[in-house]
C-alpha cells in the first residue's frame, strides 16, 4: 500500500482529495494546521505547520508520494511577509524533506493566479506561461510564483516532481471560505452589485482532486498542468447567481481607475485602522485587470483531465452558501503562519 502526505489537507480541495486517494488503496497521512472538518477514520492527521523542519521530516517517515497544497491564500493579511514565510518558504522545507528522504513523487500545488501575460496579448494563457517575480501583482502572488520556481528548481535537478495550478475551485463544504466562495458570498443577496468585470475561470473542487490525482500519477516532472473548468465573465457568472439564489440584485460596473482607487482606500483602512480583512485588495484588482482564458489542454491530452460543466458546482455553492455554511467564521486571514490550503 502507498503512503501518501498531503499538506494542508484539511482544507477545501484536500477534503475532496484526500478521500480520493483513500478510495484508491492510498495509506493517507495529512498534515495541517487544523483539524479537518469531516475528520475519515481510515486517515492519519498530524497537526502542525510546514515551517516546523523537524515535525514536516517525522511526518514524511515512510511516506513515497507527497501533495503539497498547504499555503496561505487570499490576497491581504496583516502581515504581508507571512505570504513568503508559509508559502515560500514553507514549501522549500517540504521539498527539502522530500528530497532528503527519497520521496517517489511529489506534487507541487501552485495557483493561476501567477498565469497570465502582459498586455496586449489577448490569446489564452497555457501551461508553458513564464513570468518573474517582479512582474507578479502583489506580496501574495510573488510568494506562489517564488515557491513554484523552487519546485521548478528541484524537479530540474532530478527531483521527480510535477506542478498542478488550480483555477478557481467552488463546490459545497467550503468550511473556511476560500477566496472564490467569498468572492460569491460577497455579492449574494446585494441590492446594487458593484462589480469590475474580468474573465474569471472556475472549476468544479472535484474535478481539482482528480485532476491532482492524474497529475500524480501520469504528469512529466517538471511540467506544470492547468487544472481549471470555464472561463467566464465575472458579469455572466453574477446573473447565474441570481437565477440560482432568487435574489436579483441592480448590477453596476465599475471602472478599472475607480475599482482601483477604492481597493487602494479599503486596504490602507484594513492595515491601519480595523486590521480585519477588506472586500477588496489592490493586489486583487490587478489581478483581474490581467485576467484571461485559461487553457487546459494540455492536462486534457497528458493526463485525461476531464472538468465537468461548472454550472452544477456553482449552483451547490450558492445553496451552500444560503444555508447554514455562510455562517461559518472565514479563518483565511489567522495572523499566525497558518500553513493553510491554496
Amino acid at each position: 500500500m502507498t503512503r501518501v502526505l498531503v499538506t494542508g489537507g484539511s482544507g477545501f480541495i484536500g477534503q475532496y482529495l484526500v478521500p480520493a486517494l483513500a478510495a484508491r488503496g492510498r495509506e493517507v497521512r495529512v498534515l495541517d494546521l487544523r483539524a479537518p472538518a469531516r475528520a475519515k477514520p481510515e486517515v492519519t492527521y498530524v497537526q502542525g505547520s510546514v515551517l516546523d523542519r523537524e515535525l514536516v521530516d517525522d511526518a514524511l517517515r515512510g511516506v513515497e508520494e507527497v501533495y503539497h497544497l498547504a499555503g496561505l491564500p487570499g490576497m491581504w493579511m496583516p502581515q504581508k511577509s507571512d505570504f513568503h514565510a508559509v508559502n515560500c518558504r514553507g514549501t522549500e522545507v517540504v521539498i527539502a524533506a522530500a528530497r532528503k528522504r527519497g520521496i517517489t513523487r511529489f506534487l507541487h500545488c501552485s495557483t493561476e493566479s501567477i498565469l497570465f501575460r502582459p498586455p496586449p496579448s489577448e490569446d489564452a494563457v497555457g501551461d508553458d506561461a513564464t513570468l518573474s517575480a517582479d512582474d507578479m501583482p502583489g506580496p501574495y502572488t510573488r510568494s506562489k510564483l517564488l515557491a513554484e520556481q523552487l519546485a521548478a528548481q528541484a524537479a530540474a535537478a532530478g527531483f521527480p516532481l510535477v506542478i498542478a495550478c488550480p483555477t478557481m475551485p467552488i463546490g459545497p463544504h467550503d468550511h473556511y471560505l476560500t477566496p472564490p466562495a467569498a468572492m460569491l458570498r460577497h455579492f449574494l443577496g446585494r441590492r446594487f452589485q458593484f462589480y469590475l468585470d474580468f474573465v474569471v475561470n472556475l472549476v468544479d473542487v472535484r474535478d481539482v482532486a482528480a485532476g491532482l490525482v492524474l497529475a500524480m500519477e501520469r504528469g512529466q516532472v517538471g511540467h506544470r498542468y492547468i487544472l481549471g473548468g470555464e472561463s467566464i465573465p465575472l458579469k455572466t457568472i453574477l446573473r447565474l447567481m441570481a437565477e440560482a439564489s432568487g435574489h436579483r440584485g441592480v448590477l453596476l460596473p465599475v471602472p478599472r481607475r475607480l475599482a482601483q482607487l477604492a481597493a487602494t482606500i479599503l486596504e490602507f483602512t484594513a492595515d491601519h485602522v480595523t486590521h480585519r480583512p477588506p472586500s477588496a485588495t489592490i493586489e486583487g484588482v490587478r489581478i483581474a485587470l490581467r485576467a484571461t482564458a485559461l487553457s487546459i489542454k494540455k492536462a486534457q491530452s497528458e493526463l485525461g483531465y476531464t472538468p465537468q460543466t461548472v454550472e452544477p458546482a456553482l449552483r451547490e455553492t450558492i445553496s451552500d452558501l444560503l444555508g447554514a455554511g455562510a455562517s461559518g467564521v472565514n479563518r483565511r486571514y489567522s495572523t499566525r503562519n497558518d500553513a493553510f490550503e491554496t
